[in-house]
């Protein structure tokens, strides 16, 4: 089991210069954080803070691979990931996240938990469509479906259309020749 304790920065204690730290995310990463969309991978991330006056520059550079679903088949399948974020945070009254680009850290408490936010990172870097390439998909999925696609004819099917529609049939092969 992956410890989360490790993402937790604070942010009181670093320097006045840059800090760069590195995360290597793997399969107990991603258990650990229990997200929705990606259950396994293997991302490696560096975090470069620049302290500014009473703020805090963030900037994630994320890269690897992640295990997803096939939108064809459902089968497993690697998807590279990679994505540059950037967040601001600076020390308030309470926590707030409210911004999409400034979080505010509890002035008293003076730590940030970022496995959450590299979570949401790799996830957006998630390419809407994922799908194997081509000829790599579950073969028998495949058959599945285009048994059950409704485009799909059958010989059933063809008895039971309707005249009509073969008297286009033919006008579409007389205007083809």
């Amino acid at each position: 089991m992956c410890g989360l304790e490790s993402f937790k920065i604070d942010l009181k204690g670093l320097k006045d210069d840059v800090t760069i730290i590195d995360f290597n995310l793997d399969d107990a990463y991603f258990e650990a954080v229990d997200g929705p969309e990606v259950k396994s991978g293997s991302v490696e991330v560096s975090l470069k803070i620049r302290k500014t006056g009473g703020a805090f520059e963030m900037d994630f550079h994320t890269e690897g691979m992640v295990i997803v679903p096939c939108d064809i088949c459902l089968d497993d399948m690697e998807q590279a990931v990679s994505a540059d974020n950037k967040l601001m945070v600076k020390f308030g009254e309470e926590d707030s996240d409210e911004d999409d680009e400034l979080i505010v850290v509890d002035e008293n408490k003076g730590v940030i938990d970022v496995a959450w936010l590299i979570y949401e990172f790799v996830a957006l870097s998630i390419p809407v469509k994922h799908v194997h390439e081509e000829g790599e998909c579950n073969e028998e999925m495949l058959k599945a479906i285009e048994e059950h696609t409704a485009g799909h004819n059958d010989e059933d099917e063809d008895k039971a259309v309707d005249s009509r529609w073969s008297e286009l049939e033919k006008l579409k092969t007389i205007i083809k020749d």
